[in-house]
Parts: structure tokens; sequence; C-alpha cells
């Protein structure tokens, strides 16, 4: 695979259509993430209610690769379970890392990501969203 295939046409789509997720007044969990490989970076606010993503909040100054799985994770996260998130980020980390599958059902555009296995260096910034997501969980005590 060419290093040109890994930012398909569905994949700049997804990142460029992405909307904007203003960062929470009183979030319950807050962390920030950057990739030492190329610079990105992203800070997420969780509140929580019930047991679920009740809010969600996000500053993304990432390449398309992060970009897109924030993207989708905004697109997503409201209503999902600490213990959902964290099988997603296991679920990625294997689709990325060990050939594992995608996600699937409503986490099922996470698929378009799967040409990022090919380059060891794009994993932390195609990681970062779910790696702040589990770290504000943790700091949201949940």
């Amino acid at each position: 695979m060419e290093f040109s295939d890994l930012y398909s046409n569905r994949i700049l789509e997804i990142a460029g259509a992405a909307r904007q997720m203003p960062r929470l007044d009183a979030p319950h969990g807050t962390a920030r993430k950057v990739s030492r490989v190329c610079g990105s970076s992203i800070t997420v606010d969780l509140a929580l209610e019930d047991g679920h993503v009740a809010a969600y909040g996000a500053d993304v100054q990432a390449c398309a690769l992060g970009q897109t799985s924030a993207a989708i994770v905004a697109e997503h996260i409201v209503g999902s379970t600490p213990a959902e998130l964290r099988a997603l980020r296991e679920a990625v980390t294997a689709m990325l890392k060990a050939d594992g599958p995608p996600p699937q059902g409503r986490w099922d555009d996470l698929k378009y990501l799967q040409p990022v296995r090919g380059f060891p260096a794009r994993h932390a910034s195609t990681l970062l969203v779910f790696d702040a997501v589990a770290e504000a969980l943790e700091r949201a005590g949940v």
C-alpha cells in the first residue's frame, strides 16, 4: 500500500465534515493527549449521567487521521457507557496493531481507518481520541 492510499476520499470527507464540539463548562472528566510523532493533540471533556456519556466536548488539533477518528467519536459518543468506550478503544487498537476486525454497528465508519494499520507511525494520531476518552473516564471516576 502506498502512503497516498492512506488518505482515502472517505477519510478526507469525514475529517472535513467534522462538526465542532465546544468544550464543556463543567465536565466530570477531561484529558489532553498529544502525539509525539506528529504533534497532533486532542483535549476531550466528558459529562456523565446515569452511567452514560451525557455530553461531550473536544478541541482537536490533528492531522486528517486524528480528525477522522475524533469526528466519528464525536458523532456517536453521547449515550455510550464507559465499558463500551473502553471496549471500543481496545477494538480500534487491535484493528490497527493486530489485524483485528473493525468495530461494527454505530462505530462502523471506523473501518475507513483500517489502512492505517500498515503505517505504524500513524497509529498514535489515530488513537489519540480513544486514549483521551479513556483517561477522561478515569478522571471522572468511572
